[in-house]
């Protein structure tokens, strides 16, 4: 599929490698990226094939500056109707990317900001640059981060959250790991090692136990003991009956390797 604001390689292991291509722009977001990055989504959602995202910015200075300013006032002579619409389909992109099933790996090549920090809020491991910048930077434009703060306040904490929210707190890699944002910063020449040493763990893994596994996340956390009860003995019982089940404790027991793991897994 070609696009016009991304670069997307699947490798022929099944993991596929999303780059936000506008550098110029520090690729920031615009009305054709988030519509871009909504139909590569649903191609992620749709294809069995591909086992992991890692999602990226194009050059070596951003990873998403956020919303682009020159659509940003666009956005402003619109209708309210029309603004809304516009909101949503943003809101409807990070709902979707964190509910995908399949692992998204950040690899943080620079700097964020806004919404930047909100795609970083929905990856699963999200490895950066210690020397890049963050911020949320909205209420220095008097705005606000309405679609990524359910995102961002899952990730950090709400304590965290209030600290660098409300007075634009600029960090660099090794605080953003301390509040929860990055899982780990390294240095610009160690990036590629350290996402492929992520990917290379996650192949060792049954792709329908990672999906069900997000799955069992996202309701554990957002549900009661007593609904949890239920739902987690239904999916253990659910996945005893699965094919990767079967096979894993097999080959478990027989000291031989599942279908789903390859020779890169063994590096």
């Amino acid at each position: 599929m070609q696009f016009n604001t991304l670069d997307l390689r699947v490798d022929p292991q099944g993991i596929a490698y999303l780059t936000i291509n506008r550098p110029e722009m520090h690729n920031a977001m615009n009305a054709d990226v988030i519509n871009e990055l909504t139909t590569a989504t649903d191609q992620f959602y749709a294809d069995e094939n591909i086992r992991a995202v890692v999602l990226t910015g194009a050059g070596d200075k951003s990873f998403c500056a956020g919303g682009d300013l020159n659509w940003m006032q666009q956005t402003l002579q619109l209708s309210r109707a029309e603004r809304m619409l516009e909101s949503a389909k943003l809101a409807t992109l990070f709902a979707r990317l964190d509910r995908l099933p399949k692992p998204l790996i950040g690899r943080i090549n620079g700097q964020a900001f806004g919404g930047g920090v909100g795609l970083i809020s929905v990856c699963d491991i999200a490895i950066g640059v210690d020397n890049a910048l963050f911020g949320l930077t909205e209420v220095r434009l008097g705005l606000l981060p309405a679609n990524i703060a359910p995102y961002v306040v899952a990730r950090i904490g709400r304590n965290n959250a209030r600290r660098v929210l409300l007075n634009c707190h600029f960090f660099k890699g090794p605080e953003a790991v301390q509040l929860g944002l990055l899982h780990k910063s390294v240095s610009a020449a160690e990036l590629d090692n350290a996402v492929e040493a992520e990917i290379k763990k996650l192949m060792h893994c049954s792709p329908v136990g990672v999906a069900a596994t997000k799955r069992l996340i996202n309701y554990v956390d957002t549900h009661g003991l007593e609904e949890n009860m239920q739902y987690t003995a239904q999916a253990l019982a659910d996945a005893w009956e699965t094919a990767d089940a079967k096979q894993g404790i097999a080959c478990f027991l027989e000291k031989t390797k599942p279908s789903w793991v390859g020779d890169r897994a063994n590096d």
